[in-house]
């Protein structure tokens, strides 16, 4: 659209008007004063009202101008501008902080919707396990099929995704407290140093242009929460809303294995990638044709009275995962560790329908038999401190309970009936532990996207 069709000096004549309304199609001419800033609108109804009370066409078209005419902005929204539109008004010239005119308006021409450069979200939660661990580790249900149970609960990793216009490479996380910087992929993959993870998740998406992309955690690194699938997660999540053919659930969780087992050589199972990526309550079958994730219809009421008699506790010490898990897989080929895990899985059937039925109390019991189960799994798994934080709890008030992921430190998950919680807290604090509250989570991962100049904001130089 031609601006300068809508514009006139305020001295020209009406003749003048007509001739410049003729050529822009719209009914109307906007006065100009001698600096260009719109002074006054007419339209070709003005004119011949001038003309019917004795005025010429050579007369001044300011003078028949209207100079309390509608208006807007270039930040006026499109909503207000249809309003506007659908209100009897035919044209709405724009006007910039000067008052010259930046566009023109009307039922036919409506700004185009422009696309704007945005950036991706992701966040996904921890998760708590209960039963059937060791089960889900790839050389024991090769055989004979493994199956756990677990939930995820209101501890994230965030992840922040922006795309750069050019090659370079920016990841920066706030749990490392580094930031890694590179030209290009090749030269971050290159690169050595802490953020193995994030080389092999990148390694396993290879996206074709650069960004920066930000980490944080609500937990600490190496707790038993499965924190390395976490963030894998939610990495995986902000790429994937860049993608037109989005990866499923299914898949997010097959390339945070990938890129946490097969490329950074880290041994562990499979519950991990898939609780963080699918949430809520759920029991997993593992079998070397598929793994299938069966979410739980837990009743509300059930929920609620569970979440009340758990207690997450900090032992203050973290753990090897790889490690524990590489021990687990030289003990795993003893037939006596073997149907120890076999009746884990049985047990991780009991507990699904003990919570099905709401039998919180058998579901304590439970969690005791298997930590019990779990120990003996290997030698690394617990050690005295840790056996004195359990039995010290088991003491006072819990009735079952387990030190969660892999074991070795990180979280410990204790029941207690109604009524003793709180001398469990009081004993688990008078031990220096740091209890943490929470909540279950219901939703897996989740990412979205958003417009940056919508969530833009200006910082001021003071």
């Amino acid at each position: 659209m031609q601006l300068n069709k809508f514009l006139i000096a305020e001295a020209a004549s009406m003749r003048d008007a007509l001739s410049q309304i003729e050529s822009n199609h719209h009914g109307i001419v906007l006065t100009t004063d001698d600096f260009g800033a719109v002074t006054g609108l007419a339209t070709d109804g003005d004119i011949r009202r001038r003309l019917l009370e004795g005025g010429t066409l050579d007369d001044r078209i300011g003078s028949c101008a209207n100079r309390d005419f509608v208006w807007e902005t270039p930040e006026t929204s499109r909503e207000s501008l249809m309003k506007k539109l659908d209100h009897r008004i035919r044209v709405i010239p724009i006007l910039d902080k000067d008052r010259c005119l930046a566009g023109i308006v009307s039922r036919d021409h409506l700004p185009v919707q422009v696309e704007e450069a945005v950036y991706a979200r992701a966040r996904s939660p921890v998760r708590i396990s209960f039963g059937g661990g060791g089960s889900d580790l790839t050389h024991y249900f090769s055989e004979i099929g493994g199956a756990v149970i677990n939930t995820t609960v209101s501890l994230y990793s965030h992840a922040t995704l922006r795309i750069r216009d050019d090659s370079r490479i920016v990841v920066s996380s706030r749990d490392l407290g580094q930031t890694l910087v590179a030209d290009d992929l090749p030269a971050v993959l290159r690169q050595e140093g802490r953020f193995g993870l994030v080389q092999a998740l990148l390694k396993a998406i290879s996206p074709d242009f650069g960004f920066e992309l930000y980490l944080h955690s609500d937990f600490p690194m190496k707790s038993g929460l499965g924190g390395s699938a976490v963030v894998s997660a939610s990495v995986l999540g902000c790429f994937n809303q860049f993608r037109r053919d989005q990866w499923d659930l299914h898949e997010l969780a097959e390339l945070a294995y990938q890129a946490e087992r097969l490329y950074l050589g880290v041994a562990g199972g499979w519950q991990d990638q898939y609780a963080t990526v699918f949430g809520g309550f759920n029991f997993m079958e593992f079998r070397m044709d598929q793994n299938i994730v069966h979410p739980l219809r837990i009743h509300p009421d059930t929920l609620l009275e569970l979440e009340e008699s758990l207690v997450l506790c900090d032992t203050g010490t973290t753990h090897d995962s790889g490690d524990i898990h590489e021990d687990q897989r030289r003990q795993m080929q003893q037939e006596d560790i073997r149907k120890v895990v076999r009746e884990n899985v049985e047990l991780s059937y009991r507990m699904r329908n003990q919570l099905l039925r709401g039998r919180l109390l058998e579901f304590g019991h439970s969690l005791h038999e298997a930590w019990q189960s779990k120990r003996q799994f290997s030698s690394k798994i617990s050690n005295s401190r840790l056996d004195q934080i359990y039995d010290g709890a088991r003491q006072n008030g819990a009735i079952g309970g387990k030190l969660l992921g892999a074991g070795g430190g990180g979280f410990f998950l204790f029941y207690a009936p109604p009524f003793y919680k709180h001398d469990l807290m009081a004993y688990l604090e008078g031990r220096g532990l740091h209890i943490r509250p929470f909540r279950f989570e219901q939703e897996g991962l989740r990412a979205w996207t958003v417009r940056e100049r919508r969530n833009h904001i200006e910082m001021e130089n003071t």
